[in-house]
């Protein structure tokens, strides 16, 4: 397809971007790593362009590898701590001389750089659910230059890609591969849904047979999911939710345990932001943790995967993540490949 179609485009969910333009982007990601891996040099690609990296949140693999892409591409990324500048907020969420309107901004940095990247969620917005992707979407409006989600309170788009290029290295194909999302227990109850919600979006629209696993209580948003059956409708492969732990694991070849909030920890409307509801519900299901006897369940070829960083011990055992069907570093390094081809192909 016509590269032309991703330049200047924001990058905020997969719900944008057809399955064509996703393959391309994989394609894209694969020839970047190639070069990277020989010493190719490709830092023509966005040579003195400038990405501004706004972080709300805690960051180590994020951040470090988009500021490593930006340099491998020629470019510079700068780090903005809401902390440190006048914090970008939505109108109705401002402080007087703590806070600027997102629209000023977004409109200020647009005619300083070539792109705005935004991890927000949880805290920052009161742990209103959308709100995070609400004020990334208020970016975009006001920015006349890309816009890329490096996570909010409802997609990790960039995660999703990096999930399924590994899934493309390990397997070569989508076909027939059962992928297996699962919730798994940790004793932090404040954890967002993008990663789980944003790969079974990326898992559904490539046609894998897909299972979303989590105890009762546990349950995602009901319009991800609705997009995840029309994937499996339009790009053949499946998609059920399953709540029973091993059963669902039986067979799979892809396991991605992973810990996610629930309903009870957002504010209304969503929730009532209840912690000791959350809490209770995470205590009733410690037994939902990745260990050897439950990767036996899975295809013997079956890989292990995780966004990272994992709770070691409660999410998963040593055992599984350091041992041979764990993926976890493989997917962490094709973070750098996918978004160094998201940069390339929207910055230009």
């Amino acid at each position: 397809m016509k590269t032309e179609s991703f330049r200047g485009r924001d990058f905020l969910t997969l719900r944008d971007y057809s399955r064509e333009e996703v393959e391309t982007i994989l394609d894209v990601a694969l020839d970047l790593k190639r070069r990277f891996a020989i010493g190719e040099p490709h830092d023509h690609l966005l040579r003195a362009k400038t990405l501004f990296m706004i972080f709300y949140n805690l960051s180590l693999r994020t951040r470090n590898s988009f500021e490593a892409g930006m340099t491998q591409l020629g470019g510079h990324a700068h780090f903005l701590d809401p902390s440190k500048i006048y914090s970008p907020a939505l109108e109705g969420m401002e402080r007087a001389y703590e806070t600027e309107r997102v629209s000023d901004v977004a409109r200020v940095l647009a005619r300083l750089g070539d792109a705005i990247s935004i991890r927000c969620y949880g805290a920052p917005v009161g742990w209103v659910y959308g709100k995070a992707q609400e004020m990334m979407q208020e970016f975009a409006r006001w920015a006349d230059i890309p816009v890329i989600n490096m996570e909010c309170d409802k997609y990790h788009p960039c995660q999703a890609l990096a999930d399924i290029l590994t899934v493309k290295e390990k397997f070569g194909t989508f076909s027939g591969v059962k992928f297996v999302m699962s919730w798994a227990y940790s004793p932090s109850i404040d954890k967002p849904r993008a990663v789980p919600q944003s790969a079974i979006i990326a898992a559904t629209m490539m046609g894998m047979e897909v299972t979303l696993a989590h105890p009762k209580g546990m349950e995602l948003d009901d319009e991800v999911l609705a997009a995840c059956r029309a994937n499996a409708e339009k790009y053949g492969g499946s998609f059920k939710v399953e709540n029973d732990f091993e059963r669902a694991l039986k067979g799979a070849h892809m396991v991605y345990p992973k810990s996610w909030t629930a309903v009870h920890t957002f504010a209304p409307p969503v929730g009532d932001r209840d912690e000791e509801k959350s809490r209770e519900i995470f205590e009733r299901n410690k037994e939902w943790i990745c260990d050897s006897e439950r990767m036996a369940l899975a295809d013997k070829e079956a890989i292990y995967m995780h966004c990272l960083p994992c709770d070691r011990g409660f999410e998963v055992t040593n055992e599984v993540i350091d041992g041979p069907q764990s993926v976890v570093f493989d997917e962490a390094e094709n973070r750098l490949h996918i978004q160094k081809a998201i940069m390339a192909l929207t910055m230009r």
